[in-house]
Order: structure tokens, then sequence, then C-alpha cells
């Protein structure tokens, strides 16, 4: 039986001067996003797409903001300790889709780097990993450069 978790995440930019984390890949960038961790929504994102899948809850109730060991953690720890979770309830991801949404920075020449760092992190080929990065077309606080978004859909099975 196949399961299917959803997982959606936002950080608002920061002005801080830090490095912007998409997907494991340090992305150049002026803009950097506020979060207590090293705030990588895509790994946020997909964080919480495997656990819904799982039915294990929400990345705030295994990781939460309030909690100084994640202070500045960097996001991959997640899907590591994420993937050990799945592991544990005997579940296999058959593959991820994921969709960026960001006005800035253009995302386009890193997509390969963060499909590779992702499909490596979960010990998937790359064939299982699709990378996808949209704008707002100028459109509400993503339009706005005022923050960046992240959807990740994940599709798990029994094994």
């Amino acid at each position: 039986m196949f399961r299917i978790g959803h997982g959606y995440d936002v950080h608002k930019i920061s002005l801080e001067q830090k490095p912007l984390m998409l997907g494991g890949i340090e992305i150049p960038s002026e803009l950097s996003l506020e979060a207590h961790s090293d705030g990588d929504v895509v790994l946020h994102a997909l964080t919480d797409a495997m656990l819904g899948a799982a039915a294990l809850g929400d990345i705030g109730h295994h990781f939460p903001d309030t909690d100084n060991r994640f202070k500045d953690m960097a996001s991959s720890h997640f899907i590591h300790e994420t993937l050990k979770a799945l592991k544990q309830h005997q579940f296999q991801i058959s593959n991820i889709d994921i969709t960026i949404a960001a006005q800035a920075p253009k995302l386009a020449p890193f997509i390969p780097k963060i499909k590779a760092s992702i499909a490596k992190m979960l010990k998937l080929m790359e064939n299982q990993v699709n990378i996808k990065a949209t704008t707002t077309e100028k459109l509400g606080f993503v339009g706005r450069k005022e923050g960046i978004a992240c959807y990740a859909v994940a599709l798990i099975y029994p094994v």
C-alpha cells in the first residue's frame, strides 16, 4: 500500500548575513532566511512530507524551534533522523517531488545540485527526486521577496 505525504514550509527573508541553504546546498545570494535552524525551507518541507506519509506527525513535533539543541542546526539532520524513523517503521521512499517558490534568487542553475544533494541524503537514485522552481509572478510575500516557500510530496511504501 502506497502512502503519500505533503509538506509545506516558508521562511521570511532575513537581513542577517548568513548562508542561504536550499536542499542542503549553499546558494550564492545576498538573501538569507530567518529560522531557528539553518532555515533550509526545502529540507523542512521535505521532512514534513516524509513524516506525514508515515503518519508520524510533523517537523515541529520532532524538532521544535523552542529546543536549543536545534539552534542553527543543519536541516540535513532532520532528514537523517526522519529517514531513520521511516526505516524503523518499515517504510521505503518511492519518490519525492518538490516545488520551491522564490522570486529571487533565480534557482534554475542550482536545481541539478539540489537534486543530487537530496538523492544522496535519502539514499535514492536521482530519478526518484524531482525539483522544480517557480516565481509567483511578483504576487504575494514571495513575489515581494519577503520570503521563500516550498512544497514537497513524498510517496512511501512498506517493506
